[in-house]
């Protein structure tokens, strides 16, 4: 599989966050894809503890300078980049004083899940999709890894549904047994709402728990590649009543052949 166009959207990437299964997983993967002759992009927040100056984040001003409508209230878009050492990967970092500045990633010094933890998935959501457009590169597939991409496809297949970048793209979303503690802010329906999204299945969020947010991600979505090797009956039986195309857990250390011929044979076909 080569001459493909593949978008990773990530919460995690190493070495700009720390080693776990999506920041190494989605490194291995998206190098090993580039390797072999596909034009890979890779996005990502960029949340304030990465250190800019360390791993050399730069402004590009072309593609910042727009403003994201997030709850009724513009938020400008910032996008940085940087390159992965030893490889020729670009990776771009959704920024915004507002949603990512704060010394943390999903928690205060008290380890209180952030109120507006909701807008900033949103934000970077919307963040990633504009600045794809902003590109003038039409992605053939989108891989998304972590909580805070899971409105990507909900986002594609119903705010972005007539936009040529987006027409038959496909999505496969890697899921992880890793829930944040406690919920998403209650209005997160009202605020998707806002951009005159319509679907029964915002009801997963009526209570939005990490799980509930993963079924809507994985509705949405053409294929899912688990991150784990189990989870909780409610996503296993959720999986095999909507009979989606899954491809079993692989460590990291055997994910790059594997994730070809998943891709190959199940989703660009």
């Amino acid at each position: 599989m080569t001459g493909k166009r593949i978008l990773y959207v990530s919460s995690d990437l190493f070495p700009f966050s720390s080693k776990n299964p999506i920041s190494l997983s989605v490194l291995k993967a998206a190098k090993f894809m580039q390797s072999i002759g596909n034009d890979v992009r890779i996005f990502m927040p960029r949340f304030g503890i990465i250190n800019e100056r360390r791993h050399q984040l730069h402004e590009v001003i072309r593609l910042s300078g727009i403003n994201l409508l997030i709850n009724d209230i513009d938020q400008p878009l910032l996008i940085k980049v940087a390159s992965i050492p030893d490889a020729r990967l670009q990776v771009y970092f959704i920024d915004n004083e507002e949603y990512f500045k704060r010394k943390a990633i999903y928690e205060d010094e008290n380890g209180v899940f952030f109120q507006d933890n909701d807008e900033r998935a949103l934000f970077f959501t919307k963040g990633v999709l504009e600045t794809v457009k902003k590109l003038n590169w039409k992605p053939n597939l989108i891989h998304i890894y972590g909580w805070i991409s899971s409105f990507i496809p909900l986002y594609i297949r119903k705010f972005y549904k007539h936009d040529p970048v987006y027409q038959n793209i496909k999505i496969v979303v890697s899921i992880y047994n890793n829930p944040f503690q406690g919920k998403l802010n209650n209005e997160i329906i009202k605020k998707i709402k806002l951009d005159k999204i319509k679907s029964r299945k915002l009801k997963f969020l009526e209570i939005p728990s990490y799980f509930n947010l993963i079924k809507l991600c994985m509705h949405f979505s053409d294929a899912i590649i688990k991150g784990d090797f189990s989870f909780p009956k409610e996503i296993e039986d959720y999986i095999k009543v909507k009979k989606f195309l899954v491809l079993k857990y692989y460590p990291v250390e055997k994910i790059e052949t594997v994730y070809q011929q998943f891709y190959k044979e199940n989703v660009l076909v």
